[in-house]
């Protein structure tokens, strides 16, 4: 598989042909330490893996490439997949996670709405042994057997670097989305980590309740009707920025003020093609997805996470040192869209343009 250092790598049916064939001939060895494979090929043989996977919305765009991408993967390896989407409702997330413990899943992969508020769920599930693997989002102060994320950090300061380069001082504005999504206090920290030092000001910092970009919007039209006017703003992700472009829009401030986002949604990037939103980061969600898929598959093989091959850094969730996967994101704007965006297939040149230029 290519690095996520370089251009990422999108087509999945490439990926999943590849993964066949793997199977066939080493057991997904490519995953294991070598000294791992021969013993997770005898494990996986012993039956069929049913994987859970827990969702907390739909509604951000890319959470339904992420579930499909994951689910045509397991299925690749021979696994079944029962998928539960939470409604963006944490207490219907962990009714759900629960149903999918009755139902003797062997692992448990989730997307949590609220970083804090699976402890006891997480806990019910490893006391049956079922390992819990955390995506993209951690889940804190729980006994998470894995988290495989795009390095949230550096997307921050993706962000921040490329405003820098277009509004080198002054006072920029942070809206970001809800606050319960820890990824949103990792990006924080990488935006803080790249203005520090430099002749820039957070002037206002907002989380967006249960992503609802109505909010976003209407805060940032407040904001403007009291003539608070940034130089820059940073957006928890496209369609927050989105919904900033908007308001910026109808108080005819357009692309005077540059804005960006994370997630490289179509929209986005049409409107990076267009000229109206400076950047995006586009996260390989591809090879995210499909290294979840893969890793949740040997650990309800009874592989540790410790034995599998790319698993080599740990975060702190609060109760422990979680084995970890960093993926790098890629910074996106009008300068290598084509490279990163288009040739990669993760959006066509016909749908990136389409809105001009």
């Amino acid at each position: 598989m290519k690095s996520s250092a370089g251009h990422p790598r999108t087509r999945t049916s490439v990926f999943i042909t590849g993964l066949i064939c793997m199977i066939v001939c080493t057991g997904s060895g490519c995953f294991l330490k070598p000294d791992s494979r021969k013993k997770q090929s005898d494990q996986a043989a012993e039956k069929r893996v049913t994987i859970g996977f827990s969702i907390d919305t739909f509604i951000i765009e890319r959470w339904r490439r992420d579930c499909d991408i994951f689910r045509d993967t397991a299925r690749a390896l021979g696994a079944d997949v029962i998928v539960q989407n939470a409604g963006n409702d944490q207490e219907a997330q962990c009714s759900q996670i629960q149903y999918l413990i009755d139902r003797g899943v062997d692992v448990l992969v989730i997307v949590p709405k609220n970083a804090d508020a699976l402890t006891a769920v997480v806990q019910r599930a490893r006391s049956k042994g079922i390992p819990v693997v955390s995506y993209d989002r951690l889940i804190r102060n729980a006994d998470v057997s894995l988290y495989l994320t795009i390095d949230s950090r550096q997307v921050g300061f993706l962000m921040a670097e490329a405003l820098l380069r277009l509004r080198p001082k002054g006072a920029y504005y942070c809206i970001y989305g809800a606050e319960e999504d820890y990824n949103m206090a990792l990006i924080d920290t990488g935006v803080r980590d790249a203005l520090d030092g430099r002749p820039v000001s957070v002037q206002f910092k907002y989380y967006t309740t249960d992503w609802n970009y109505d909010l976003s919007y209407r805060k940032m039209s407040e904001l403007l009707e009291l003539n608070l006017i940034p130089d820059a703003v940073i957006c928890g992700n496209d369609a927050v920025a989105e919904s900033v472009l908007k308001a910026l829009s109808e108080h005819r401030l357009g692309t005077t003020v540059p804005v960006v986002g994370q997630d490289a949604d179509i929209a986005a990037c049409q409107r990076i093609a267009a000229g109206t939103q400076a950047a995006t980061v586009y996260k390989p969600i591809t090879e995210l997805a499909q290294k979840a898929a893969t890793y949740a598959y040997l650990l309800a093989s009874g592989v540790p996470a410790a034995e599998l091959d790319g698993v080599t850094e740990s975060i702190d969730n609060g109760a422990k040192r979680v084995p970890a996967v960093f993926l790098a994101p890629v910074l996106v704007t009008s300068g290598n869209i084509d490279d990163v965006i288009v040739d990669s297939g993760f959006h066509s040149r016909e749908d990136v343009y389409r809105n001009g230029k």
